[in-house]
């Protein structure tokens, strides 16, 4: 089974959802870019096309926008890589080897729940508690993948595989080269190889 996504959901929208939807794809866009720390309130109305007071009714604090913001990647199963492992027309192997794949960019940004977790500093709690919860929903799912590739542990491949992918990751943003992910998705064949040389699967 699965891990489930059960972070708190947000107070109900105030207001239009249009300008709500705005600010939202504008922080996507602007965190994702230019990173949280960096993209102030006046650039996120700037974007979005809405006003400080409009932006203050459906998001009381930036803060608040950011919890959001990390809550609807969380919800959509993570960035798009991480989506791969729950894919229900391929192998348990394949699944898993296809979060080590990534979409060529202009610049490779990493995990935004990594991301926002090193801005946090033990500053944002309740964007610590989201990533906190990303992160082992992300790695019961790998368990889940190992368990049906026939793994002999799947928990202890599971967790092994969530460090690789984290450290890849990690190493792709700060070279801004997607190699390290390459190098990762090879010792990953050889980790799942080892673990279900037994298994017939």
């Amino acid at each position: 089974m699965s891990g489930t996504r059960t972070v708190t959901a947000p107070p109900a929208d105030r207001g239009g959802r249009g300008a709500r939807e705005r600010i939202l794809t504008a922080a996507t866009t602007l965190f994702h870019r230019e990173g949280i720390h960096a993209t102030g309130v006046e650039r996120l109305t700037e974007h979005a096309h809405v006003s400080k007071r409009t932006f203050y009714q459906h998001f009381p604090s930036k803060n608040d926008l950011v919890e959001e913001y990390l809550r609807r990647i969380h919800q959509a199963g993570g960035v798009a890589s991480e989506q791969a492992i729950d894919t229900t027309d391929a192998s348990p192997r394949a699944r898993i080897l296809a979060v080590f794949d990534s979409a060529p960019g202009s610049r490779f940004r990493g995990c935004p729940f990594h991301n926002a977790a090193v801005e946090a500093a033990d500053a944002m709690p309740g964007v610590e508690d989201i990533v906190h919860e990303h992160k082992l929903d992300f790695t019961a799912r790998l368990i889940h993948a190992a368990t049906e590739a026939g793994a002999r542990d799947p928990y202890r491949l599971g967790n092994q595989l969530a460090v690789l992918f984290e450290g890849a990751r990690a190493l792709a943003t700060s070279l801004n080269d997607t190699s390290p992910l390459l190098h990762a998705r090879s010792a990953a064949e050889t980790l799942i190889d080892t673990a279900t040389i037994d298994s017939g699967k």
